[in-house]
């Protein structure tokens, strides 16, 4: 089943749906303020249900009940209390309870809320809660509206606005991800690409093919030599909507690996499985740069897209092969399988050479060991900037699309990548030392002198959820990139 989420300015839809859903809050729910604008029937089904709110450690509880004629009510509750590394609202929690509810009745989600922040999380949360993606048969594809409204703050139009944006982008990111490569391959998603620039008015240009070969890109070529469908760099650039004194230039860098074989270091065949999602970093990066451009930003934003598959072939790059990247630096491959970092380091390289950006931000399904630092739910940020890590923790927080800091120490790091023969190895030496901050380092390598903020987002964890991508990194980069001065 797929959906179409439209955000509405009020209750009145209410009495056309079948299904009607309410989460926030245990607490704020139990205050019934918001059933007074219910039909009466609804309202008094509310009662019972209210009563047996005790939301526990999953974050979430919830409640249905059927009504005559074939009325349905849910009702979600939140914990009141989330630690301080988590969203107050518990979104994640949120979504999980949502899917639960996923019926062929048309929906009406009403939340519950306090202020824009919730809002902002809580429709982060409903979107990756409804897929837009799907293969499905049973009901010929056709989309399912929900329509969703809030209560408990004057929310204004240009604030709706946003938010429907925001639903829209984070689903558009879910969908890239649940795509399979046979449909989301290089060529298909540098066509997507060059929708967005037609559709936002932006300029766009693709390297593609040997033209990276020749052009010096030389990670982003041995990745993705091999595959049926060559590799890409897409580059899609936007002028400030609103430029003003603070106006910045701002470096968005994906890792777009269609899909991961691992390469001649293959995978199994049980760790296989999934590796269409290690796209995930570029979907963000796409979702958020239309996100950006449809609300406004006082900000020069460029979008670089490293697109490749990492395939098995008779020109896959071999462990022991040396690539000259676009640093200049050269990698003596022991792992096949680290072939993230090296897309990437061509694209930071490319995006500080020819935009001299003030900011970096790379981000990426790039490491396992995201997901042993910091979990299925906070991406992993390494930073070269404290203030840069604080405020991507912080619009984390506001937005649950969580974030948390691992340490910056390049003089603990460098040494994992030492070669004799080159000037870096992709791949650690010891796994035992901070994998993750080592990976983001093995990028850091090739920025050279650059003296602006660079962050590193690892979302290996977050970016997808129950085998269903989860448009994470939509909603952060579109509030953080709008805070940078």
């Amino acid at each position: 089943m797929i959906f179409d989420l439209q955000i509405e300015p009020n209750l009145k839809q209410l009495e056309q749906s079948d299904h009607v859903v309410v989460c926030g809050l245990s607490r704020r729910l139990k205050q019934r303020a918001w059933a007074q604008n219910l039909p009466s029937e609804i309202r008094r089904a509310s009662e019972p249900l209210l009563d047996e709110l005790k939301a526990g450690d999953a974050g979430a509880m919830v409640s249905t009940r059927v009504l005559d004629p074939g009325l349905r009510l849910t009702v979600v509750g939140l914990a009141d209390v989330a630690s301080r590394h988590n969203h107050r609202m518990h979104p994640h929690a949120l979504s999980k309870m949502l899917r639960t509810t996923n019926r062929p009745e048309a929906r009406f989600i009403l939340m519950v809320v306090d202020d824009y922040s919730d809002a902002l999380a809580m429709v982060a949360a409903a979107a990756r809660a409804l897929p837009g993606f799907s293969r499905k048969t049973e009901r010929g594809g056709e989309p399912q509206r929900v329509r969703l409204a809030f209560f408990g703050t004057e929310l204004t139009g240009e604030q709706l606005d946003a938010l429907q944006v925001i639903a829209e982008e984070v689903r558009y990111a879910a969908r890239l991800v649940d795509m399979p490569a046979a449909e989301l391959h290089t060529e298909s998603f540098t066509e997507l690409a060059r929708q967005t620039a037609t559709l936002l008015g932006t300029e766009v240009s693709v390297l593609e093919g040997e033209t990276l070969a020749h052009a010096g890109l030389g990670g982003l070529w041995g990745v993705g030599k091999a595959a049926t469908r060559g590799p890409s760099l897409v580059i899609l650039e936007a002028m400030p909507t609103k430029p003003s004194a603070d106006t910045r230039t701002i470096a968005l860098v994906g890792k777009g690996i269609v899909y991961d074989t691992g390469g001649l270091s293959i995978k199994t065949k049980t760790g296989m499985p999934g590796m269409k999602a290690d796209m995930g970093g570029a979907a963000a990066v796409l979702a958020g740069f239309r996100a950006l451009m449809r609300r406004g930003t006082h900000h020069r934003v460029i979008a670089i897209l490293c697109l490749a598959e990492n395939a098995v072939g008779p020109d896959a790059t071999r462990p022991d092969d040396i690539l000259t990247m676009y640093s200049g630096k050269t990698v003596e491959v022991n792992n096949t399988d680290a072939e993230g970092r090296l897309v990437l380091a061509d694209g930071v390289a490319y995006a500080q050479r020819h935009f001299q950006p003030d900011y970096i931000i790379d981000v990426a399904t790039l490491t396992g060991a995201q997901l042993v630092a910091t979990g299925q739910r906070h991406a992993a940020a390494v930073s070269n900037q404290g203030d840069l890590e604080a405020l991507a923790v912080a619009v984390g927080l506001e937005t649950g699309d969580l974030v948390h800091p691992l340490p910056y120490c390049p003089e603990f790091f460098r040494a994992e990548f030492k070669s004799e023969v080159a000037d870096l190895k992709n791949s650690v030496k010891n796994r035992a030392n901070a994998q993750s901050s080592c990976a983001g380092q093995f990028i850091a390598e090739h920025l050279g002198d650059f003296a602006g903020g660079w962050l590193h987002l690892d979302i290996a964890g977050p970016s997808t959820d129950a085998e269903r991508g989860t448009g994470f990194g939509t909603v952060l980069l579109t509030e953080l990139v709008n805070r940078l001065s």
